[in-house]
């Protein structure tokens, strides 16, 4: 089906689009104009959606909210978000009565004319999304951003061209229903996460697979070598096959040799492509970033504008952002770390221990493996949230822990958390916001969470 027949077939039918939101306002104001009949469905109340409410139905759009928001919905497509669970049993339920039941990224998929870049994993992706997405623009190439970033990028795809380029984050949530793979699969690396929702660790990973499982002959495959279950995933490539690694030459793909310097090996040459002092944003976990771009990329943008790139692009937003320097005290902005992975990322990044402020939403997950890293490179440890207490157990419960060191500090809120450690902070001190869980406890979304501190952190 192309855009045209698309649109065509979408002017008869009742649509839902489910979640109101930033994200899906311009998709329900677009299939609005096309002449769809359209149900805006949310399990929040008019009063917590506020004045967005009044302005999709003043164009046109049925409201749905509050709890049983999709019980008896009789129409003809439902349009899931990626937050909801594919198998909840209103979903299921639609699906027997002949309802289809789809998202915003999947009918993108089948109609995007565009060369498709798409990137997953359970850290790293936002950041790697972004340096392809800047290789690529270095390169002169007219690219478009969106997936689990930024914005729905279906209202745009009749301005999306065949030569054009577009760069897609994708979560477990998104892909658990995909059917159809990108051009280029990237997979940064799969460990324990989302497990409040996904019913246990196989279905993520079964999951995060489906990225590359309806790739073709003429595809690319992007894995991470140093991570056991990615490095699984090899056998499911169809196409050509690249990786990335932090410890060991790569036959195919980008590496980092032991004098820090980063490689590109294609088709038995190997190229150096630079140091990783060239690289602007900090931690080693960036400079695996960078290997994953590189090799994403390669034969689409010259070594010259990679390194470019490299030089000039300062990091995402909540990602070890530096916020400020206050009386000789620098604070840094790790909101985005929403596992331990993240949190461990983060901590390898400063070469001096740090003042950690964590804890938030559970996500079952263990914090265990985060305890060594945090014995070694945390002086103080600043808790809050429904996971302070598992958080406190597993670094006590590390062997190099030492009573009162980490000193460990329990308080009610950010906030509080915030005003504590500018009052015990000194001189050279760094604090780092770097929660190892979800923002749900407390704030709608890491984003949120990531402004409030800087917010406050501003105000000190």
């Amino acid at each position: 089906m192309d855009i045209k027949q698309f649109w065509d077939n979408i002017s008869s039918k009742k649509i839902a689009l489910c979640g109101i939101g930033i994200s899906n306002t311009p998709l329900i104001m677009d299939f609005l104009a096309k002449g769809a009949r359209v149900y805006a469905c949310d399990r929040r109340t008019r009063e917590q959606i506020g004045e967005l409410a009044d302005t999709l139905e003043a164009a046109g759009a049925e409201l749905r909210l509050g709890e049983g928001y999709l019980d008896e919905l009789e129409v003809d497509i439902i349009f899931r978000t990626p937050g909801m669970s594919f198998y909840m049993p209103e979903l299921n339920d639609a699906r027997k009565k002949g309802i289809a039941v789809t998202s915003e990224m999947e009918v993108f998929f089948d109609l995007c004319p565009a060369t498709i870049f798409a990137v997953t994993g359970s850290d790293g992706k936002t950041t790697t999304t972004t340096l392809i997405a800047e290789m690529l623009k270095a390169q002169g190439k007219t690219v478009h951003v969106g997936g689990n970033i930024v914005k729905p990028l279906l209202p745009e795809i009749e301005n999306i061209k065949p030569e054009d380029f577009v760069v897609v984050e994708l979560s477990s949530f998104q892909l658990i229903s995909m059917r159809k793979s990108p051009d280029v699969a990237v997979v940064t690396n799969v460990a324990p996460n989302h497990l409040d929702v996904h019913k246990d660790m196989d279905e993520y990973v079964e999951a995060k697979k489906n990225i590359i499982l309806h790739q073709n002959a003429f595809s690319r495959t992007v894995l991470n070598y140093d991570n056991d279950i990615t490095n699984g995933f090899r056998d499911h490539v169809r196409g050509q096959s690249l990786g990335f690694s932090m410890v060991r030459r790569v036959k195919n793909g980008a590496w980092l040799d032991q004098n820090g310097t980063l490689h590109m090996s294609y088709r038995g040459i190997d190229a150096p492509i630079m140091s990783k002092k060239d690289i602007t944003i900090l931690g080693d976990h960036n400079v695996e970033n960078y290997l994953t771009a590189i090799a994403a990329v390669w034969g689409y943008v010259s070594a010259e504008n990679i390194r470019k790139v490299a030089r000039e692009f300062k990091g995402v937003e909540h990602r070890i952002e530096f916020v400020r320097e206050k009386d000789g005290v620098k604070y840094y902005n790790d909101s985005i770390a929403s596992s331990p992975t993240r949190t461990i990322a983060g901590l390898k990044a400063f070469d001096q221990e740090v003042i950690l402020l964590a804890g938030g939403y559970d996500k079952h997950i263990p914090y265990e493996p985060m305890a060594p890293y945090v014995t070694a490179k945390v002086k103080r440890l600043i808790l809050c949230g429904p996971t302070a207490d598992a958080i406190e157990a597993a670094v006590k419960a590390d062997p190099h822990y030492k009573v009162g060191y980490p000193e460990i500090i329990r308080t009610n809120s950010l906030e509080e958390s915030i005003n504590i450690a500018h009052e015990k902070a000194v001189s050279g001190d760094i604090v780092t916001l770097s929660p190892a869980c979800a923002s749900f406890d407390a704030f709608p979304n890491f984003a949120a969470r990531g402004k409030f501190f800087k917010e406050k952190v501003m105000a000190l």
